[in-house]
C-alpha cells in the first residue's frame, strides 16, 4: 500500500487506526502536514471529550511545526 493510499484510508477513520489522538502524533511513517490532515479528518467527526483532546493536540502539534 502507498503511503498516500494509507493517510487517505487513515483520513476515512482514524479511530481505527490509531487509539488516541497522541497517537497519531508518534507515528513519524508520515510528514507533520499528514499528521495534521488525519487529525483535522478526526476532529470533523468527534463530539464531546474526544473532540477537545483531538483540539488540544492538533494545537500543539501547530506549536511544534511552527518551531
Amino acid at each position: 500500500m502507498s503511503r498516500k493510499k494509507l493517510v487517505e484510508d487513515i483520513k476515512r477513520n482514524p479511530a481505527h487506526f490509531y487509539r488516541q489522538p497522541n497517537d497519531v502524533m508518534r507515528d513519524r511513517r508520515f510528514t507533520d502536514a499528514e499528521r495534521l490532515e488525519i487529525l483535522a479528518a478526526w476532529e470533523s467527526t468527534a463530539v464531546g471529550a474526544e473532540l477537545d483532546r483531538i483540539a488540544e493536540v492538533m494545537l500543539e502539534a501547530q506549536k511544534q511545526t511552527d518551531k
